[in-house]
């Protein structure tokens, strides 16, 4: 019998905004305080990191409190960043503006992660920073006082990127001014005004000046819209499904997952929107519905770059065919997705078509069980699931605790609004 999706539920909070709570409280003066904290393995490594560069950070279940001195201290160890990218690239933007010297290293994985992107620009800067192959950790930095304010264009549309360089601009000599080909997520820019910082957006340029002094906040997490993704899937594509996702973040700079699901023909609700700590939050009603193919490309893509597996489990279920391009960035993420997607759906028994920036996938009536591999990839382990409710045969999905990076609850709220 075919399950569908039935329930109320909140999802793990923002990573992005749980990670960049701690990254500026820690070098705000005063004391910082984050509510819903999402607790998963990648934010607790950017804790840790900043405990170890000498910042006093509380955790109470889902509350952290982050005593900032507006300093920091010389590590006595390498800065282990797990698997967290944000972590690390941020870190390297931050530190190019300390007059400390930090190794940052992670897991095997992240290690294997392109860090030239961050490297050149922030050399460019005056920053001083050696890297494995001039790419890859571990990569050691020797911060300076005062960096070189320049005019930058990004070759990718990244926030990680863009974010590591706004830091590093709070510490240069004068304006700093970045140009993104697309719009990337802007929660740095939206949580560092809100603590006095002088950054303007103007279309796709951001001109960042210097300041000394960063004031605390009072920071309540939404929940993250690209753990939603999941849920709001699996409640498409199941008949008779019913869905509530409570307090979800829905900045606009990061909907594009739902602005692609209703262009396939997703009922999905925004109710109850409001702005809390600057960002935009709303409830999502969402029924099933019958999907049809798009083509996802260009402007879009960096709206919904991390929710693009879970996108391709609703291209399975739609009817015709699904293109996305211009996501060649997928190819750097914790494996190579594009590649994983593709096995993916190999395994289903799914039609599709691999492109060095995307593929096509032609929707299915039904896919098959079997052993399907996440390759340790969170986002991969979690778009399985949902795809195992299209079958009437066993999953069995392999390294299901990566799942604990991003959403350590995944698994029981899937048994909780999976009905028979």
């Amino acid at each position: 019998m075919k399950k569908r999706i039935l329930g109320e539920i909140t999802v793990a909070p923002d990573k992005s905004i749980s990670h960049r709570g701690v990254f500026f409280g820690s070098i705000a003066k005063g004391i910082t305080r984050i509510e819903n904290f999402l607790t998963g393995e990648d934010c607790i490594s950017t804790i840790n990191c900043f405990r170890s560069l000498g910042v006093n950070i509380e955790q109470k279940g889902n509350t952290v409190t982050v005593y900032g001195k507006g300093i920091l201290k010389q590590p006595e160890t390498v800065l282990n960043t797990g698997n967290s990218g944000t972590t690390t690239r941020l870190l390297c933007g931050l530190l190019s503006g300390y007059p400390i010297q930090t190794t940052l290293s992670g897991d095997d994985s992240l290690n294997k992660r392109p860090m030239k992107r961050v490297i050149e620009p922030l050399s460019l800067m005056g920053a001083e920073i050696s890297a494995k192959d001039g790419n890859f950790c571990p990569l050691t930095i020797q911060g300076k006082n005062r960096l070189k304010a320049v005019s930058y264009t990004l070759p990718v549309a990244s926030a990680q990127l863009k974010s590591a360089l706004i830091l590093a601009g709070l510490h240069a000599d004068g304006a700093t001014v970045l140009r993104e080909p697309e719009l990337s997520r802007n929660h740095t820019e939206v949580m560092l005004r809100s603590m006095g910082a002088d950054i303007q957006s103007i279309g796709k340029e951001i001109r960042v000046n210097p300041i000394e002094t960063l004031s605390p906040l009072e920071l309540s997490v939404p929940g993250d819209i690209s753990s939603a993704a999941f849920f709001i899937v699996a409640a498409l594509i199941t008949k008779g499904s019913e869905l509530v996702i409570k307090n979800v973040g829905v900045n606009p700079t990061r909907t594009g997952i739902v602005t692609a699901l209703r262009k396939m023909g997703g009922n999905i609700k925004e109710e109850n929107k409001r702005i809390v700590c600057g960002e935009e939050v709303c409830d999502l009603y969402v029924t099933s519905s019958e999907l049809h193919g798009i083509t996802i490309e260009g402007e879009i893509i960096p709206a919904l770059i991390d929710e693009i597996p879970i996108l391709a489990v609703a291209a399975a279920a739609a009817t015709g065919t699904t293109v996305v391009k211009d996501a060649r960035e997928l190819r750097v993420k914790e494996t190579d997705r594009i590649r994983a997607v593709c096995d993916m759906l190999t395994v289903a028994g799914v039609t599709f078509e691999e492109f060095e920036d995307g593929f096509s996938v032609t929707g299915a009536e039904t896919v098959k069980g079997g052993i399907y591999e996440s390759y340790g990839d969170h986002r991969m382990a979690m778009s399985e699931q949902i795809l195992s409710l299209l079958s009437e045969e066993e999953f069995q999905i392999k390294d299901k605790e990566c799942v604990n990076i991003s959403f350590p609850d995944f698994w029981g709220l899937f048994e909780q609004i999976t009905k028979e």
